[in-house]
């Protein structure tokens, strides 16, 4: 079986594979994001003092820091470290807690810590509570809470 770029590499099925009963018992870690800024150490320090996160290491001489708070990790990367895969920001990554409590005070703690909020705490139609904060880069975090799954399996 060819994939849509016409490479001839067998490609596995995993619907068929899931009808005759085989299935992969491989459960993916957390997503570790690239985020693209323009100086390391800038941006660690911003992440670090105003949004909590840990620095745990690296930094502008290597092109690439990784920062980390709670099971949250993401990696901070300049232009020079990118430049092989020619990935770019402004980046949106969203994270997910567990009530709407959380979020308020987790936007109490953004706000009074001077972190760049650019939208308040607020019920979407969609079915997310959430607010958006951005870093010196212009990256996005939007932080939400999903009140509107445990809803509709109530319903279903």
């Amino acid at each position: 079986m060819a994939d849509t770029k016409g490479s001839t590499k067998p490609m596995i099925d995993f619907v068929f594979l899931s009808k005759i009963g085989v299935t992969m018992n491989l459960e993916f870690p957390g997503a570790v994001p690239e985020i693209p800024v323009s100086d390391v150490n800038k941006a660690a320090a911003y992440y670090e003092s105003n949004l909590g996160f840990s620095i745990d290491w690296g930094g502008e001489n290597g092109g690439i820091a990784g920062i980390s708070k709670g099971h949250c990790r993401m990696f901070l990367t300049n232009g020079a470290f990118r430049e092989h895969y020619r990935n770019a920001g402004p980046v949106l990554v969203w994270l997910n807690l567990d009530s709407k409590e959380q979020v308020n005070e987790l936007y109490g703690l953004w706000s009074a810590s001077q972190a760049k909020i650019v939208s308040p705490p607020e019920s979407k139609p969609w079915g997310l509570y959430e607010f958006t904060v951005a870093d010196p880069d212009g990256n996005l975090f939007r932080i939400f809470y999903d009140f509107a799954t445990p809803e509709r399996e109530n319903n279903a």
